[in-house]
């Protein structure tokens, strides 16, 4: 990780959603209400996704009429929080600009007169700052007010400062990965919103990407992700896994509202060398990795009261 703070005018990289798109899968919740951190899925590593959380008392937010699955619930997590806040503004950090890709559709928001400010921070390295000074994305980006590549454990990030933080496939790739997570969630004024994607550590997908060398590695990126910028390094620190996710809600007080899980690879017959790849590191750990889904997805609450979790 870089020493060095690099701040610049810049936007997010090109092109970064897999070309067949990943295939997502909602689950049902508990029939009870969450605390912090609350146990949303009945088995680590188990199939399917967890749905909005049951209501309850630590339940803080989305409410029913919940929007389709996948990149398009960020969207609709952010346009909620600005229903709720009429005639406000909306800051947002998006850390991991580079692999942010539509996740969060700003033209969305700008169309459902969403006025969002933008400040993007992502690790400095070669392959981030390529993605982050693309002048495509650069115009494509008026709500973009600035961008921060440096290490993430320094650069300056004002406690209580923003709405939202979107987090977008940047844990799994970095070292001190909880303590960078942690530093995001102090940035967000107490009601905010921490958007998390991340690759899973306890997919047969993460294992994979853990341990190939470095060319079927880049060939594997390449097949699932055409034209993203990466590959990235491979860290997969514990805190990129579902109980590694609920254990951080729980020390920092959070409530996690809603939990996705989702595959880059399709329905179809594509990809049957990676497909048949995963299923044999599946089968072999006995159920303890998953070849159903690669990453995570989920709606974190910052509660408005340091209080909330002990009512």
């Amino acid at each position: 990780m870089a020493s060095r703070n690099r701040q610049s005018k810049a936007g997010a990289g090109p092109g970064s959603q897999a070309g067949a798109g990943p295939v997502v899968a909602a689950e049902p919740g508990p029939g009870r209400g969450p605390g912090p951190g609350a146990d949303l899925d009945a088995a680590d590593g188990a199939d399917g996704a967890d749905g909005l959380a049951s209501p309850g008392r630590h339940r803080a937010g989305l409410s029913a009429g919940l929007p389709a699955t996948g990149a398009g619930l960020f969207t609709w997590s952010v346009l909620d929080y600005a229903a709720r806040r009429p005639g406000q503004g909306i800051s947002v950090i998006q850390a991991g600009c580079a692999t942010a890709g539509a996740d969060l559709d700003f033209a969305a928001l700008r169309a459902s007169h969403c006025t969002a400010t933008l400040t993007l921070v992502d690790d400095d390295n070669q392959v981030t700052r390529a993605a982050v000074t693309d002048p495509a994305a650069l115009a494509a980006r008026p709500e973009l007010a600035a961008a921060v590549l440096g290490d993430l454990r320094t650069v300056p990030l004002v406690p209580r400062s923003v709405d939202i933080v979107h987090c977008c496939l940047l844990l799994d790739r970095i070292s001190n990965a909880e303590l960078v997570l942690g530093r995001l969630v102090d940035a967000l004024r107490p009601g905010g919103l921490l958007l998390l994607r991340a690759a899973d550590r306890g997919s047969a997908a993460g294992f994979l990407d853990r341990r190939l060398p470095g060319p079927l590695r880049a060939r594997a990126w390449r097949s699932l992700r055409p034209g993203e910028p990466g590959p990235y390094p491979a860290s997969y620190e514990p805190v990129t896994s579902s109980p590694g996710i609920r254990a951080f809600a729980a020390r920092h007080g959070l409530v996690i509202i809603r939990r996705e899980v989702s595959s880059h690879l399709d329905r179809t017959r594509r990809h049957p060398f990676i497909r048949c790849s995963r299923w044999l590191v599946a089968t072999g750990s006995r159920g303890r990795l998953t070849a159903a889904h690669d990453e995570l997805r989920y709606v974190i609450r910052k509660p408005e009261d340091q209080f909330a979790r002990v009512l």
